[in-house]
């Protein structure tokens, strides 16, 4: 099933209309435990975002219902002053391991800045290349962020059509009046940081890093689970070279976050000298990390 996803995009973008053919199977919660008052219209913009997300089509690639590509949003509202809402947003995505019931993450963020407008029960709309609001755009350009990080693992940098319309989201953006997490400089893990790491000439390394990593790697592990666990580790070095050339990207944090855990669990079935080697090699990446790395150092 995962090489028919491959094989169709790569082909020939065909277009889907069945109604399972939808990418992204979403769980959106809109978290208003900090605002008083009614709760109505969070319920609304929560039936609203799932409705925006889950129903549109966002590719032409085809995927099987066990393909799609399960995420979650949560919205976390920390201001409200009549229509106007002052945010913050996590998000999470996931990908199924070829032939097993593991899903691995691909990405896990939390956007700090997102301030928005939104009328109880009004539509949401999105239409490329024209901007209805900072909340759309912002759900926009993290499904094809998604979306990019999900084919990139299944072919070389074959998510570069999906990062380039999230990039063209930011461009769009940034000359909007009010709408923050856009601009270059404004934070260094904004939505701007984000898809400028992922798209500038010093990302191939990492971008190809990310294809062996769950292709050549985790997709292998069903058939030969050593064989894939080792193209994993011994890629993983790719990351010093990377950390080297860009030591404040946050590309770095957003590995860390998604993945940390999971390579941790892949060297603690390793001899103790790879246990040694992977405990120094991730304490030089993620020196801030330490207390995730101690089961290394047994």
């Amino acid at each position: 099933m995962m090489r028919t996803k491959i094989i169709l995009f790569l082909l020939s973008f065909i277009s889907v209309y069945a109604a399972d053919a939808q990418e992204i199977n979403a769980r959106i919660t809109v978290n208003s435990d900090k605002i008083q008052g009614s709760k109505e219209i969070y319920t609304s913009l929560q039936t609203a975002l799932t409705e925006f997300v889950n129903t549109r089509k966002w590719t032409d690639a085809t995927f099987a219902v066990n393909e799609k590509i399960d995420c979650t949003m949560t919205l976390i509202i920390n201001e409200r002053n009549g229509d106007n809402f002052k945010s913050e947003i996590q998000i999470q995505a996931r990908r199924p391991v070829y032939n097993s019931s593991y899903m691995t993450t691909t990405l896990n963020f939390r956007d700090v800045q997102l301030d928005f407008e939104y009328i109880e029960f009004s539509p949401l709309e999105y239409t490329e290349n024209t901007l209805q609001s900072n909340l759309t755009a912002t759900i926009v350009y993290y499904i094809y962020v998604i979306l990019g990080l999900d084919f990139d693992t299944f072919s070389p940098k074959g998510g570069t059509a999906f990062l380039q319309q999230a990039q063209q989201i930011v461009n769009l953006c940034q000359s909007q009046m009010g709408w923050n997490g856009w601009k270059a400089f404004e934070n260094t893990r904004n939505r701007h940081a984000l898809i400028t790491a992922l798209t500038e000439n010093q990302a191939e390394s990492f971008r190809n890093l990310w294809y062996t990593y769950h292709r050549k790697g985790l997709d292998e592990m069903a058939a030969n689970a050593d064989r894939g666990r080792t193209t994993i580790l011994e890629a993983l070095p790719v990351m010093e070279e990377y950390k080297s050339s860009r030591p404040n990207s946050v590309l770095l944090q957003a590995f860390s976050d998604a993945k940390l855990d999971e390579i941790v669990a892949m060297y603690s079935k390793a001899n103790s000298q790879e246990k040694q080697a992977g405990y120094k090699l991730l304490s030089n990446l993620f020196p801030a990390e330490s207390s995730r790395l101690e089961s290394l150092k047994k």
